[in-house]
């Protein structure tokens, strides 16, 4: 049995599990460590015959930055169980109710995370690397997502402007585009829904984290550097800006980040969304140093007060489902008599995420 299958556990009884000192053998790990209880409650109405429900729990492909210590489950659904996302290996819970009633779950998970650093000053690429068949799926188009037409011809005009030749100057040269290219918009509604096709044709930049993020990978996939989003949820306060960061109540906390992928190094943390919402929400301009420093920060690095959940785009949950395919999984699903539910509507919906730092057997207050 697999390690990530052992500690899935379903039933309020079961225990979650320490993580052993030797998990990470010799890699470095930065000095900023913290545990987390992530938590769903949620009270559905109980109107209609049937009702189901989709929530998306932390990313269970452990690394140094991110580890998935087990999740439980407890109220009164008919059908309640821990799987992964169809067509990924990403956890997910479903539950379902048959007969009118009172609907209520609620799904805790403990996941500890680690500050995330890559030095990338002394990095050398080594020469025609080959990319890993594993790593090539990254440099495919999706539906919202083309790697033709006007988003090919924006990466090679990018790339081509920059002197670009190898992917790290790619990279680099494509993050620094969004950055100085895009905006922040308040008024998209969650996290936007990542069209890169429709923002570049109709020259507005503006989104949220989803667009802007989604921006970065589909440019870098089409100038043939990988490049994925991670799709997750702010779990605590930001060490170093307040709008970076939430804690308690994170319902509406959902956070996109993504990373590209480096021949002989591997992934590389990036958001420059983050750097357009610090210089929107405190009102500075690009140029101001507190937006330049994380904009220089935010090419390698990720502060993990945030955890994710996948990188899946284009999802069908059920076959069934009125819901059909959604362009990410961040928010969690339901639909009752065959409506779906407003996803971003938590009141609506019936749902609250909270998140608590654990410190030793307890709870930080």
């Amino acid at each position: 049995m697999k390690r990530r299958d052992f500690i899935k556990l379903a039933g309020v009884s079961a225990a979650l599990f320490p993580i052993a000192s030797s998990v990470f053998g010799q890699q470095a790990i930065p000095s900023r460590s913290h545990s987390y209880r992530l938590t769903y409650k949620v009270d559905l109405p109980g109107e209609g015959k049937k009702a189901h429900l989709w929530l998306p729990l932390p990313d269970t492909d452990d690394t140094p930055h991110q580890f998935s210590q087990g999740s439980v489950w407890s109220g009164n659904a008919d059908i309640a169980r821990f799987e992964n996302i169809p067509g990924t290996s990403s956890p997910m819970f479903y539950a379902e109710w048959r007969g009118i009633g009172p609907r209520r779950v609620t799904v805790s998970s403990v996941v500890k995370t680690t500050d995330r650093l890559v030095d990338l000053s002394r990095y050398s690429e080594p020469g025609k690397a080959p990319i890993p068949s594993d790593i090539k799926r990254f440099l495919q188009p999706t539906k919202h997502m083309p790697l033709d037409g006007i988003v090919r011809k924006t990466a090679l005009s990018i790339v081509k402007d920059a002197h670009a030749q190898s992917p790290i100057k790619k990279a680099q040269a494509i993050y620094d585009w969004v950055v100085d290219n895009s905006y922040r918009d308040p008024a998209i509604r969650g996290c936007g829904r990542g069209d890169i096709k429709s923002m570049l044709e109709s020259g507005n930049l503006g989104g949220k984290c989803a667009d802007l993020n989604a921006l970065f990978v589909g440019l870098a996939r089409a100038a043939g550097v990988p490049a994925r989003d991670h799709y997750g949820i702010r779990i605590d306060d930001s060490a170093a800006h307040k709008t970076l960061g939430k804690s308690g109540d994170i319902s509406n906390a959902q956070h996109c980040r993504a990373e590209f992928y480096l021949a002989g190094l591997g992934w590389v943390p990036v958001d420059p969304a983050d750097v357009r919402q610090l210089a929107l929400d405190e009102e500075l301009l690009v140029t101001h140093p507190r937006v330049v420093a994380l904009r220089k920060k935010l090419f390698g690095a990720w502060e993990m007060n945030w955890v994710a959940f996948n990188h899946a785009r284009d999802i069908t949950l059920a076959r069934d489902s009125v819901i059909g395919e959604l362009p990410f999984f961040m928010y969690p699903q339901a639909e009752i008599a065959g409506h779906q539910r407003d996803s971003l509507e938590p009141e609506e919906f019936a749902y609250q995420i909270t998140s608590s730092e654990l410190v030793g057997t307890g709870v930080k207050f």
